[in-house]
């Protein structure tokens, strides 16, 4: 009978900066990795204590006196476990990623993160020192090889762990999520291990931090890079393997490998994922920032509906809050729409008209307008009342104000700073138009809570009479197409234009999207979803003459 060495995977949502807490939970659930599953080692993930991303905490002079302070407590409440933690250490000058292995009230091993990821929404050349020497320890007979997130996507790291004797690598990460990520994660790990010929454990935190969501999707992986363990997405989660690297393919299980493998929940899957993110980023943002709950402009349209449900299905009706704010240019429908919204979800909702204020504003303005053409300036006036509103509101009660604005209004700048744009979170910033249209009717597969005609009906930001997005904007196939290749993908213009698409349009969107960088530096916050969000992800100057700034779109 092969001896069996159980290892536990500690899917962990830890949060960035609260270091007692980070342990307290590390504590929590070795002890409860020993009681459920006996096992010998719980491996967290990494930046356990601090937290990732912990970007600028870590150039405090007062952080690493809780780091110490926290790895200690660590040591000293747990003696017959083995514990391999991620944290940042301070060696002299120099700031490392590392990941400490614990035994025995003392620290026995750490490892210095070798490859640090400097793109997207990384920053890690700007915190940390690159580490040189591989790691390997001894676990109940099995040398164990340490390497940390990035480590593992490239072939250095992981090869020098086996030369150096490792026989099965734990990765420790934190690795956000976007659409395809995780398929990317297992071809690049197999690849490892076809090179390498040894299991991988990979952990993976889990929850959401600001603008990134953390999926979790830990897994392992045996010597022949086939799958062991799953643990599930955008849950935390304590799962076990039990280990024989005397035997090949050295891992196996022992427990159900695919007990959290669940079947899609739908017909479309990749609206079930990103909806299940998007509800995590909520959550996690409400909760860990400590507001009463959130309040929503309702207004009878498709983005604030699904806001509406993404609000409600993250935090329950209790903690939610709707607000229609109709003017003379509101459609009875709309008004209808949102009510019905509002009752399905059994949310607060309360209707207050803006027609006195806007009114009111116009009569101040009269002798600066005196003369000239109705124009964009009198829809934004509209928005701001409702942005004035809506913010009272949230000061009031101390629910945060939610925008409602998607990636493809952000990206031209059709939206209002001061108006729409008002709030503390963007649940949608990243979600482009047409992914809303798909998300809402995923959403209604699983109930329906948007009306049908809120789906079908052209979108109208209702701010004129009988206005229409297409107004302003190309249709959603063809604007959404133009900026995915233009911001996501990188592609010039003369590229996009070779894709199929008219010249003038996609000049017009190329300019529109450079000129409103200033808008988007002043929008709140939202989730990332895909390979290339605005914000950390996409940093480009406000003052630039990179593209000529001439656009026959209005904003």
């Amino acid at each position: 009978m092969p001896l069996k060495q159980v290892i536990a995977l500690a899917q962990m949502n830890p949060l960035v900066g609260d270091i007692a807490a980070n342990v307290a939970q590390v504590i929590a659930l070795t002890q409860q990795a020993q009681q459920q599953y006996a096992a010998g080692l719980v491996v967290f993930p990494e930046l356990t204590l601090t937290g990732y991303p912990p970007e600028d905490l870590l150039l405090r002079d007062d952080l690493m006196p809780h780091i110490t302070a926290g790895l200690q407590r660590i040591a000293a409440a747990i003696t017959d476990v083995m514990v391999v933690v991620g944290h940042p250490q301070r060696l002299g000058d120099k700031l490392y990623n590392a990941a400490s292995v614990v035994q025995s009230e003392r620290i026995i091993a750490t490892y210095q993160k070798q490859t640090l990821p400097n793109y997207g929404v990384f920053d890690e050349v700007r915190y940390f020192q690159a580490g040189e020497e591989s790691c390997v320890f001894n676990f109940q007979g099995i040398p164990v090889g340490l390497t940390i997130c990035e480590d593992i996507w490239v072939e250095a790291p992981m090869l020098t762990s086996v030369t150096d004797g490792a026989r099965l690598i734990v990765n420790l990460n934190a690795s956000p999520f976007y659409t395809d990520k995780y398929p990317q994660r297992l071809a690049v790990v197999r690849q490892r291990i076809a090179q390498a010929g040894v299991p991988v454990i990979y952990v993976n935190q889990v929850g959401g931090q600001d603008e990134l969501v953390f999926d979790g999707r830990s897994f392992v992986l045996n010597g022949e890079g086939k799958s062991v363990l799953h643990l599930p997405a955008f849950e935390t989660s304590l799962e076990a393997v039990a280990v024989d690297y005397r035997q090949p393919p050295y891992v196996y299980v022992k427990r159900c490998a695919f007990a959290h493998a669940r079947p899609p929940e739908d017909n479309d899957p990749v609206a079930a994922e990103i909806y299940a993110a998007l509800l995590m980023g909520v959550r996690d943002y409400v909760k860990k920032n400590g507001f009463q709950g959130v309040i929503l402009g309702l207004s009878g349209g498709i983005d604030s509906a699904l806001t509406l449900a993404i609000a409600v299905d993250a935090l329950g009706p209790e903690q939610v809050e709707a607000v229609m704010m109709p003017t003379r240019y509101t459609a009875d429908m709309s008004l209808h729409d949102a009510e019905e919204e509002a009752k399905t979800l059994k949310v607060k909702y309360r209707v207050l008209a803006i027609e006195k204020p806007f009114e009111t504003f116009l009569q101040v303005l009269e002798p600066v307008f005196s003369g000239c053409p109705v124009d964009a300036t009198e829809e934004n006036i509209q928005s701001r009342c409702r942005g004035i509103i809506l913010m009272a509101i949230s000061n009031k009660t101390g629910k945060m104000l939610l925008t409602t604005g998607n990636k493809s209004e952000m990206a031209v700048g059709y939206a209002t700073l001061y108006g729409d744009m008002a709030g503390g979170f963007a649940p949608l910033k990243d979600v482009s138009k047409l992914m809303v249209y798909r998300l809402s009717k995923y959403r209604n597969r699983v109930s329906p809570v948007i009306p049908q005609r809120v789906i079908e009906r052209p979108p109208s930001a209702e701010l004129a009479a009988e206005q229409q997005d297409t107004d302003s904007l190309p249709p959603y196939e063809i604007l959404d197409a133009i900026i995915e290749a233009y911001v996501e993908q990188d592609l010039s213009r003369d590229a996009i234009v070779r894709l199929g698409y008219d010249s003038v349009i996609v000049d017009d969107v190329v300019c529109l999207i450079n000129r409103n960088e200033y808008k988007r530096r002043q929008a709140p916050p939202g989730i990332k979803i895909t390979a290339r969000a605005f914000g950390r992800d996409r940093r480009y100057p406000i003052t630039s003459r990179f593209v000529k700034q001439h656009s026959s779109i209005t904003s």
